[in-house]
């Protein structure tokens, strides 16, 4: 099985989200978290099948919001790069890898 880490700004990335959310409709924050906890458990399970973006970098959508999990695999690791919404500049975190 694989562990899951997350470089700093895609940890402030899910916080912002989380909080946005909730500012905007109660636990709707809560509800996104969640959401993102499913997309990561099916990284986990089908780390491969997601879109590649590069070499190293893959693209894992959201179901219910719109955002994507962009992350890579360090062997029996995944790295979570960025929390994207999907209407942000699609390579603004390109930097991060």
């Amino acid at each position: 099985m694989y562990k899951v880490t997350f470089l700093e700004p895609a940890e402030n990335e899910l916080k912002e989200a989380v909080q946005y959310y909730n500012k905007q409709l109660g636990e709707l924050g809560n509800e996104f978290a969640e959401e993102v906890k499913k997309s990561i458990k099916r990284i986990i399970y089908f780390p491969y099948l997601w879109k590649k973006l590069s070499d190293r970098t893959r693209k894992c959508p959201c179901k219910r919001f719109p955002y994507n999990i962009i992350y890579f695999i360090d062997k029996k690791k995944i790295v979570i790069v960025a929390i994207m919404h999907s209407k942000r500049k699609p390579d603004y975190w390109k930097n991060r890898v």
